[in-house]
């Protein structure tokens, strides 16, 4: 018994010891495990941590849409002549909020201290220093302007002399004219008499140029006459209404609806700022009633209607914070060119008649005559506008003097697009134009002007 009990006293230390390197072996095993896998969390969460962090920071960054919200939007569906609206509200008198504001000058550099005033004065008849070109050596005339071309008998228009009062007007040179033109763009932007300002400049600066030195784009938005031995061009932009139109065809332009974005000139803009030299004008298609009018951030077309002068002041606006946001006037030269005048109505410079333009062949003599083809309320307004770019914009003050010229419109003596009815040809009066200039004759003193003031 002894030493059965022995035996079995002799086995247990064995026993526990096995026991025990099972356990610590376990235990040591488990540990190691244990920290691998704390090890491999610890790197997944500084991973996820990293991750977060990353994204933490990119969503602390400004991002475009907090920084304009208006970057993100679709901009809007571009106008064409098949734009029309989906439905018509009247004009709710919103204005668009500019990113500069434009602030009041005193009557910038207009009312500096000049002698003479070029605007005033008289047409003084001139036939040894005038035409300053001839109608038919011009290869750039407009059918629309080539009054004599088109059976005109008489050529009286083409001989008057723009006198002001007390000063002479600068005596035009094409030679030095394409010196200050040198290595520049000059471009003229705006309606159909703009674009006749234009072809006045090119048949007065054209002709000392050798024919293997100059060119022509063909007729586009753009249309640009090089001359290469200056490294210049002489441009003209069709723009009638400034900002945005459906009438920024230059040819398919004609339409029902006339439909504008009063908070955008950015289509024609994006050439206004590679110019040195720039000419707006805009009236008449504002005297043609209504205008729809179609903000860049409306989405279901829904179009606000208002008169000719509302809209045309919104146009203003947009086109004055452009040149106040863009034009260096140390860089650059911008003028706009004011209200040319009809003469549709005979009875306001003589009494009891009831013609127009036509037949017309000398100028009103009756200084200060103002007519119903000139709005007072659109001078003021424009006048008002342009007054707060200071010396950003010159005003060429057309108006008064070519007030006085009933006679300088081509009436029926121009290419019409249109035939015309038997009952039409007999009374001329009825289709007679008496907006557009016949060239040689009032435009080519407008760019003697401009001549002067560069």
């Amino acid at each position: 018994m002894i030493q059965r009990w022995h035996k079995k006293k002799t086995q247990l230390p064995l026993i526990a010891l096995v026991c025990f390197l099972f356990v610590f072996c376990t235990i040591f095993f488990n540990e190691r495990r244990f920290q691998e896998i704390h090890r491999k969390e610890n790197r997944k969460g500084d991973d996820i941590g990293t991750r977060n962090d990353v994204k933490q920071a990119f969503l602390s960054k400004p991002t475009p849409s907090s920084l304009n919200s208006s970057r993100l939007k679709v901009p809007p569906v571009a106008l064409d002549r098949f734009s029309s609206c989906k439905s018509t509200v009247n004009y709710s008198g919103q204005k668009a909020r500019w990113d500069i504001n434009l602030i009041q000058s005193d009557k910038h550099e207009k009312e500096k201290k000049d002698s003479c005033d070029l605007f005033k004065g008289k047409w003084v008849f001139d036939n040894t220093s005038y035409p300053l070109y001839k109608e038919s050596e011009c290869p750039y005339m407009s059918d629309q302007l080539a009054c004599h071309k088109h059976g005109r008998p008489d050529l009286e228009y083409q001989y008057w002399r723009w006198q002001p009062h007390g000063c002479n007007l600068k005596r035009w040179n094409a030679t030095e004219m394409w010196e200050k033109l040198r290595d520049k763009r000059l471009m003229f932007v705006g309606d159909s008499l703009n674009r006749g300002q234009w072809i006045s400049m090119l048949c007065l600066l054209e002709s000392v140029i050798p024919p293997e030195k100059k060119s022509i784009t063909p007729n586009a938005p753009l249309t640009i006459f090089r001359a290469e031995e200056y490294n210049a061009t002489v441009e003209f932009q069709w723009a009638p209404l400034i900002v945005e139109s459906n009438s920024d065809d230059p040819v398919n332009h004609r339409l029902d609806e006339r439909i504008m974005r009063p908070d955008s000139v950015l289509r024609h803009a994006s050439e206004w700022e590679h110019v040195d030299i720039l000419i707006f004008n805009s009236y008449l298609w504002w005297r043609q009633g209504s205008v729809k009018l179609l903000w860049s951030n409306e989405e279901n077309r829904v179009c606000e209607e208002a008169e000719g002068l509302e809209a045309m002041e919104l146009a203003m606006e947009a086109w004055a914070n452009w040149i106040k946001s863009n034009i260096d006037p140390f860089k650059k030269k911008v003028f706009f060119v004011t209200m040319s005048p009809t003469h549709l109505w005979s009875r306001e410079w003589e009494s009891g008649t009831e013609g127009n333009c036509y037949g017309e062949k000398s100028p009103i003599t009756d200084e200060g005559y103002w007519g119903s083809g000139s709005d007072l309320a659109t001078m003021r307004m424009v006048d008002n506008v342009v007054n707060k770019l200071k010396s950003r914009v010159s005003i060429i003050n057309i108006t008064q003097m070519s007030e006085y010229r009933k006679d300088g419109h081509p009436s029926i003596y121009r290419k019409f697009w249109e035939s015309r009815s038997a009952a039409e040809l007999a009374n001329p009066m009825s289709y007679s134009d008496c907006i557009h200039w016949c060239l040689p004759g009032v435009p080519d003193v407008w760019n003697e002007l401009l001549f002067h003031f560069l």
